[in-house]
């Protein structure tokens, strides 16, 4: 068996224990009327197109419309117990309810995708034979899908057309370690970026932006 074969199946196996521990954890009702009502202090970021975040890195805010439930779910949590770090994201969420959360990810989970093209079966292969030995050595498809819109776990993330700059910005968290403002705890990731260098993250989420996806960043609607 290869490394990249070797590593596709540890990946594999490992996506599978933390799915089951990520579904247990995120198993509350979803309510996505409440979760309008609750988006009020979310679309001052993620409600306008191309908003740049300046702390503590400068790149586009993520787009959220359309994607996976119990990732936003556990992207929350994630920053709630400070397993990722972001100040702004851990005041939002320290101040939400496992409720809440789950009702927030109800309602961008549908909000302003409807009529969307599904994502092709399969990406495009990159027209860099160096960026797809990059994407083969990450065995990135074994997590995130052969499309990067259908992960094998519901709590990871859709990628495909995904900012590239936020991309980017999130693949160096997960390598950063004893920075207080920056980093991302994550068994999985963390062990895949420490074998590449920044200007072999920053090829891959190029690649990975320029697919077509299924999120986007939907205006804010107006609340009354």
């Amino acid at each position: 068996m290869s490394p990249t074969s070797k590593m596709t199946s540890f990946l594999l196996a490992l996506a599978s224990a933390l799915a089951a521990l990520g579904a247990t954890s995120s198993a509350h009702a979803q309510d996505a009327a409440q979760g309008k009502k609750k988006a009020a202090m979310c679309i001052g970021c993620h409600g306008i197109p191309g908003y740049q975040a300046s702390f503590p890195e400068v790149y586009k805010v993520p787009m959220i419309s359309g994607q996976n439930t119990e990732y936003i779910i556990s992207a929350l949590n994630a920053y709630k117990k400070g397993e990722r770090k972001h100040s702004t994201m851990r005041g939002i969420a320290t101040s939400l309810t496992d409720t809440d959360m789950a009702d927030l990810a109800a309602f961008y989970h549908q909000y302003g995708v409807e009529g969307m093209a599904p994502a092709p079966e399969t990406a495009p292969p990159p027209s860099s034979p160096d960026v797809a030995a990059l994407i083969a050595k990450g065995a990135c498809v074994s997590c995130h899908g052969a499309n990067f819109s259908k992960p094998v776990a519901p709590n990871y993330p859709k990628l495909a057309g995904q900012h590239p700059d936020y991309l980017y910005a999130a693949l160096k968290a997960y390598g950063t370690e004893g920075n207080p403002q920056v980093g991302r705890a994550n068994a999985i990731m963390g062990a895949q970026v420490k074998a590449f260098n920044h200007q072999e993250l920053k090829a891959i989420a190029q690649y990975v932006a320029s697919l077509p996806g299924e999120i986007r960043t939907t205006p804010a609607p107006k609340f009354r």
